[in-house]
């Protein structure tokens, strides 16, 4: 009766997703479906499973991390991270492009959130771009493409999740997420210089960059992009915890919010309001996931993948192959963080047992799930950035095939050398 009911309820999970039911309702349901038909399974268990899961202490800096996030975009810290970029690269060929990709990264460090960064740069950029002569679709693709890396830099909210669902440092992942992040930033800044060359895309400027400009511009910014290094360099002196480090980046993007004279009432109570409803969808998430991680566990689901893993796959190279695969086409269909939530704790100790490090695991696992919110028929960040920009999702999918490929080759890199996910997490610890 009760492989039934693990049965009924994948099946209620897989369904109720692929008609766009709301992801924590979704895995409700399928808990639901489990302990009504486990006739032998107390139900009041799934309820303080539920409340269980939002108690882990990492998750806390959940909201402190969106809420520093938000704060920022009110504090004008945007405008000033992109005359930073347009001077850094104006010269390169593919001009806004590169200030796409570079105002992604940098952004990333600061608001933690991929469709938050998609959705301001697809408002901000997109319709400069189209007057500097870039298509409709050439700039869409670069502005979703280029929010992927948002989750890889800390403090990405998606490694704070798995870190709390997997029981991996979060900080090792966030000193990890730094070289993953620059990774992929320098190899899309390529990519959008060959496609720009060959399209005959311009540079922002031609003549050198006076010392007085980029003075100004770095003035600007520097406040700005202190917070990752303050981030980074706190938790790893001990002044505080990943936890704590959320606290401290809501208080200083005040701080810079009053120092710009940018931050009032209403925005502050509208930022609070931002932060409570984007953390509820996480929490509600979290919770869910949780009591169907409850169900794995008890039915013992992990072990058995773990034990049929082993017994008929002796490379690791070739798990992480399969795992990349799977993780994509899963990707495809479901939303990122239901992902992380869900497969995480039954991923991440199969990973173990063939040795490898769970810090480039976790990196390859966000990695994939990040090509997922791009790709069709369910990409939020392609939904996200068509919705605003008005691109075809048709035009968007072919404009995109040179920079899948180029997602797949990163990954790639990812999987097979491992000191791209480990080198500085060695390096600083």
């Amino acid at each position: 009766m009760e492989v039934n009911a693990v049965t009924v309820t994948i099946l209620v999970l897989l369904v109720c997703l692929f008609l766009k039911v709301p992801v924590f309702v979704s895995i409700l349901s399928g808990c639901a479906a489990y302990f009504v038909l486990a006739g032998n399974v107390p139900q009041l268990i799934m309820v303080q499973r539920v409340v269980a899961g939002t108690e882990s202490i990492p998750l806390l800096a959940v909201p402190f991390f969106v809420c520093a996030g938000v704060y920022m975009n009110y504090s004008g810290v945007t405008e000033r991270i992109m005359d930073f970029c347009s001077v850094l690269t104006g010269r390169m060929t593919g001009g806004l492009a590169q200030v796409n990709v570079l105002l992604s990264t940098l952004m990333g460090g600061l608001s933690g959130s991929n469709l938050a960064d998609a959705a301001m740069e697809a408002k901000m950029l997109v319709p400069e771009m189209e007057k500097k002569g870039f298509s409709k679709e050439f700039s869409s693709v670069v502005t979703a493409t280029s929010a992927m890396i948002t989750p890889l830099i800390p403090p990405g909210i998606g490694m704070i999740v798995y870190a709390s669902v997997t029981n991996t440092s979060v900080g090792k992942l966030f000193i990890s997420g730094i070289g993953v992040g620059a990774l992929l930033c320098i190899a899309m800044m390529l990519m959008v210089r060959f496609v720009s060359k060959k399209r005959g895309y311009l540079p922002l400027r031609t003549e050198k960059v006076p010392k007085a400009e980029l003075w100004k511009a770095f003035k600007g910014a520097a406040l700005p992009l202190c917070l990752p290094i303050i981030i980074i360099g706190g938790i790893r002196i001990g002044i505080f915890t990943p936890t704590e480090a959320g606290a401290v980046a809501i208080v200083y993007s005040l701080l810079l919010g009053i120092f710009y004279r940018k931050i009032n009432w209403k925005n502050l109570l509208e930022g609070m309001k931002e932060t409570v409803l984007t953390t509820a969808s996480i929490m509600l998430i979290v919770g869910a996931a949780s009591a169907l991680s409850w169900i794995f566990t008890k039915e013992q689901i992990p072990q058995t993948l773990t034990n049929f893993m082993l017994a008929h796959i002796s490379n690791k190279y070739v798990f992480l192959i399969i795992v990349n695969i799977f993780l994509i086409i899963v990707g495809m269909f479901v939303e990122g963080n239901a992902i992380n939530i869900i497969l995480g704790p039954l991923l991440a100790p199969i990973a173990a047992s063939y040795g490898i490090d769970p810090v480039q695991f976790a990196m390859v696992f966000i990695f994939n799930i990040s090509i997922g919110s791009i790709s069709p028929p369910m990409g939020t960040l392609m939904f996200v950035t068509c919705g605003i920009t008005k691109c075809k999702i048709k035009d968007f999918i072919k404009e995109a095939v040179p920079f899948y490929l180029l997602l797949v080759i990163v990954l790639l890199l990812l999987t097979f050398i491992p000191i791209c996910t480990t080198g500085l997490v060695s390096l600083f610890y």
